[in-house]
């Protein structure tokens, strides 16, 4: 009688042990964290003001900061005292691969969430709700799309911006070239150099290397909205446990009212190293994000 007791002690103790186990076992971007004390996040070196290198190897940002929010509310989670962040520079080409292999444990650039990306990595709920715009010089005489026929269009390698443009109603019969920029600031500089005439890109990015510029008064920002698109944090897939946190610090973060704060340091008032002014006004779109918060991915914004 003993005996069967002790065996059903044992039962229970192995099966709550293997339960605790898979608990533990069921994030492992969790488990890398707790176990190395560091954690690597993904940045942009020019998205201004989302994610952007301030120099010397730091980096900083409407997104860079909220993922160290989110970070800072993981460390707490898993009762670590301390938590390193080393900082990983991605570009529009190798952001998915990075975060795919493990590199990267977490993406806070400008990517957007759609069903392609989706395959391959997660995406956190939506903060930023992008429009796509198109850049030109300000004296350059070009307002729409219909004015593009037989211009360069500059585009970052690895987005989709130029695509966007493409299958536009009104881009219908307009021929034009694409040039390419190796990021976001190569691709400013085709258009600010004069080797392109324009420079499609989400209007955030437009707007921050405008602002950037040494004459921003020559720069405007012009013609239809190409998409409306969500701009998500990137993290591992098939991690549900590391989403679910990163969803549930982003959700602390709303609900203790951070996110106009955020806008405003980010988007309305001077910003590292320049002290330069993006001066992008808060969009009812993102503002309607923050209220209901979700992951849906860009075509769902495309059925509107």
């Amino acid at each position: 009688m003993k005996s069967k007791k002790l065996s059903r002690s044992c039962l229970v103790a192995a099966t709550l042990l293997f339960g605790a186990v898979t608990a533990n076992a069921a994030s492992p971007t969790m488990d890398k964290i707790k176990s190395s004390g560091a954690v690597t996040m993904g940045v942009r070196e020019s998205s201004i003001p989302m994610s952007y290198t301030t120099g010397d190897s730091r980096f900083d940002g409407y997104h860079v900061e909220v993922c160290r929010m989110i970070l800072s509310d993981i460390k707490d989670k898993l009762g670590m005292s301390t938590l390193r962040i080393n900082y990983q520079p991605v570009t529009s080409q190798n952001r998915v691969p990075l975060v795919q292999n493990g590199t990267v444990d977490i993406e806070c650039g400008t990517t957007t969430n759609n069903s392609a990306r989706a395959k391959d990595v997660g995406f956190a709920n939506t903060l930023y709700v992008e429009e796509v715009r198109i850049a030109v010089k300000a004296n350059s005489g070009i307002n729409s799309i219909s004015q593009l026929a037989g211009k360069k269009v500059a585009t970052t390698t690895g987005t989709t911006s130029v695509q966007l443009l493409r299958k536009h109603e009104k881009a219908n019969g307009v021929n034009f070239e694409e040039v390419f920029g190796k990021d976001h600031a190569d691709s400013f500089l085709l258009l600010e150099s004069g080797r392109a005439d324009a420079f499609v890109m989400d209007g955030s990015i437009l707007a921050g290397n405008i602002a950037n510029a040494k004459n921003p008064k020559d720069f405007k920002i012009v013609g239809e909205v190409l998409s409306t698109e969500p701009i998500a944090i990137m993290v591992p897939k098939n991690d549900p446990e590391f989403k679910a946190a990163v969803n549930a610090a982003i959700a602390k973060i709303v609900a203790n009212g951070n996110m106009p704060k955020l806008w405003n340091k980010w988007f309305l008032a001077p910003i590292p190293p320049k002290n330069i002014v993006v001066g992008l006004e808060l969009s009812p779109a993102t503002k309607n994000a923050w209220a209901n918060l979700n992951d849906k991915p860009a075509e769902d914004y495309a059925k509107k």
